[in-house]
């Protein structure tokens, strides 16, 4: 990486993504800050790192403005991943997805703002901005975008709120939208919900949809690789905004899931009962049936995922089988 970049702040970087995203930049000898309320990440993620010179660790809010400054005081690079990612809890509770994603995305903002100096923001966003995209593979400059949940809104509000602050104060905003990414330290996904549901009735399993639903899976990995390579990239040029999309190319579905993991754990396949869904077979309101990014902005970096989505699934079912 340029020597330009040494010191990074990673929002929720006690959750998944984020977690990970901190062990690789700690082996290659950064500066990190987490600031984490920890409402969706624990500790142990960050376990080994805690007694470092070179980690701090804050806890808080980021609607907390004595928080963030405190967390953006050495940060010259900040990894923005903290978010609720739960699509379904739109349903019940849009409020979460205003204040957790897009609220707390204009206070990171505005404190780096009153720093007043250049900050590059990296942002995971997410493949859900596009909602049910008539073009598939979906690119980047894909339109109207039709969110159909809160969580992709929230998204796309965050993600109008970056653009706006790199062209008005002194910030570069790189927005990263994933697919699905699945590996060590999820909580929750449609590979953890089957193994449970398996561990307590192995002949039976509900299936929430009609069991199509079909989309990209990204293994942790490829993802942490992709978010370095592409940040990489962008601190070596001058743009003030540049969109990537992050996945696999290709897509398995949801009753292929259920398959794999079935295998994995060796037992006899159960029997299948799918819900019938909402909205013609998905799973829950605002859940996208069929989603396929286009990765052909990224290809042509020289970044290629290693896993395809079976086996991103089958890996992740792999790790959590030894835990559970």
């Amino acid at each position: 990486m340029p020597p330009v970049f040494r010191n990074a702040l990673i929002t929720g970087g006690a959750g998944f993504i984020g977690s990970h995203l901190v062990d690789k930049l700690m082996t290659e000898n950064y500066e990190v800050t987490v600031l984490d309320n920890l409402s969706n990440g624990t500790l142990k993620n960050l376990e080994q790192w805690l007694n470092k010179k070179s980690f701090m660790f804050v806890k808080g809010d980021l609607k907390t403005l004595e928080n963030v400054e405190k967390a953006t005081q050495q940060a010259d690079s900040v990894f923005h991943l903290a978010a609720n990612p739960e699509v379904s809890a739109g349903e019940t509770e849009p409020h979460i997805h205003f204040e957790e994603n897009l609220l707390a995305t204009f206070d990171l903002l505005e404190a780096l703002r009153r720093k007043g100096v250049t900050q590059t923001v990296v942002f995971a966003s997410t493949s859900t901005v596009y909602g049910d995209a008539t073009v598939l593979p979906t690119p980047e400059d894909y339109g109207p975008s039709i969110p159909i949940s809160t969580y992709g809104a929230s998204k796309q509000g965050a993600e109008a709120l970056l653009c706006a602050y790199a062209y008005t104060f002194n910030l570069r905003a790189l927005i990263l939208r994933f697919a699905n990414v699945v590996g060590p330290r999820a909580t929750m996904g449609v590979v953890i919900d089957f193994i449970r549901k398996m561990r307590r009735n192995p002949e039976r399993l509900d299936i929430l949809g009609d069991g199509t639903q079909k989309k990209s899976y990204l293994y942790i990995d490829d993802c942490v690789d992709a978010i370095l390579h592409t940040f990489t990239r962008f601190l070596k040029g001058d743009e003030k905004v540049d969109i990537y999309n992050v996945g696999s190319e290709d897509q398995v579905t949801v009753k292929r899931i259920a398959q794999i993991v079935v295998e994995e754990m060796g037992i006899p396949e159960p029997r299948y009962v799918f819900t019938g869904g909402v909205d013609g077979g998905r799973g829950w309101k605002g859940d996208v049936k069929n989603m396929h990014l286009s990765i052909e902005k990224l290809l042509q970096t020289g970044w290629k995922p290693r896993h395809n989505s079976e086996q991103a699934v089958r890996k992740t079912a792999q790790t959590f089988l030894k835990v559970f």
